[in-house]
């Protein structure tokens, strides 16, 4: 992949680089029904719930914890998910809990990098200051860079990463306050940013450049065919994912209309969808509710799910959540 070089290029210069460009995230931003429950049947460990219930990056944490600890913590997060304290979870508050989770890491993972970019601390990062610190290295040193695929993927990323700055900043001074910053670091978060997410997602899967991606372009972006070789039966799967749900107009390509429902489909609520899940698999009495106990004793599926941020919050105090 042309930005894998890039990514070595910026490990190499980090006494220098402090940041690294915006590279593309998974595709599809949130899943349709009938992939959620594919991942589900897919994933023994539970690992889609526990990136629900826990919020991602963070599972590693819960390797920490025995047992024990586990379930002792998760009993005081359950406590802080049944808002109205009458001791049930139900999906909709499980679903509040989901989405505050979300949220949380999206503005804890900018908070971690903000000192990186805000070179002058005036508490905004300005457009010069994320170039900067992003592209710096590159700009004072080109000769460096020679190798085609680098000079490829600086060209390439700067103008992207300004163009989406440019987006985020709403008032257009040029300086992106926390919450500008935040929708250009996670653009998919951001309703007037959705844009620029399926356009940045044509830009990489368009390889022939002709402002669409047909089904080749398509299954080359998830699939490295070699030449010769068979197909694997899951990208079989894939052609006719194309064929019968990415290709609506059935003109043999995708446009942006086409590419926005695939990688955001504005009918499916991910929190939604999740929260009915972890009721459905733990409500041992089929109230449509969840009791702490019927929580704790299934706690291996919700200890990595987005709802306790992949572990994280088990091993932060109570107050902290």
């Amino acid at each position: 992949m042309e930005v894998l070089s890039f990514v070595c290029a910026v490990l190499l210069c980090t006494v220098v680089v402090h940041g690294k460009p915006t590279l593309r995230k998974e595709r599809v931003l949130y899943q349709d029904p009938e992939l959620s429950r594919k991942a589900h049947e897919d994933n023994k460990s539970f690992q889609y719930d526990h990136e629900a219930f826990l919020g991602k990056d963070e599972a590693k944490t819960f390797d920490q914890l025995t047992p024990e600890e586990s379930m002792d913590r998760l009993g005081k997060i359950v406590d802080r998910i049944d808002g109205n304290v009458d001791g049930y979870i139900t999906t909709a508050e499980l679903n509040a809990w989901i989405k505050r989770v979300q949220k949380r890491y999206v503005y804890e993972n900018v908070a971690k990098v903000w000192t990186d970019y805000d070179l002058n601390k005036d508490n905004k990062i300005s457009w010069d200051e994320y170039k900067q610190a992003t592209y710096g290295y590159y700009l004072a040193n080109p000769e460096e860079f020679e190798e085609a695929t680098d000079q490829f993927s600086f060209k390439k990323m700067l103008p992207r990463d300004e163009r989406r700055f440019k987006t985020a900043d709403l008032d257009g001074d040029l300086a992106a306050d926390r919450e500008e910053f935040t929708s250009f670091l996670h653009p998919e978060e951001f309703e007037h940013m959705r844009d620029t997410v399926v356009l940045e997602t044509l830009e990489d899967i368009d390889k022939n450049s002709d402002g669409h991606v047909d089904e080749d372009e398509y299954i080359a972006d998830m699939f490295a065919h070699e030449e010769g070789g068979p197909e694997p039966d899951w990208v079989k799967t894939e052609r006719e994912q194309f064929s019968d749900f990415r290709d609506l107009n059935k003109d043999g390509k995708m446009d942006q209309d086409e590419i926005r429902h695939w990688i955001m489909p504005q009918d499916y609520d991910h929190a939604q969808a999740e929260a009915r899940h972890l009721v459905y698999e733990s409500d041992q009495d089929k109230d449509q509710m969840l009791t702490k106990q019927e929580i704790l004793e299934n706690w291996n599926m919700f200890v990595g799910s987005q709802a306790t941020n992949y572990g994280e919050d088990l091993t932060k105090n109570h107050d902290e959540l």
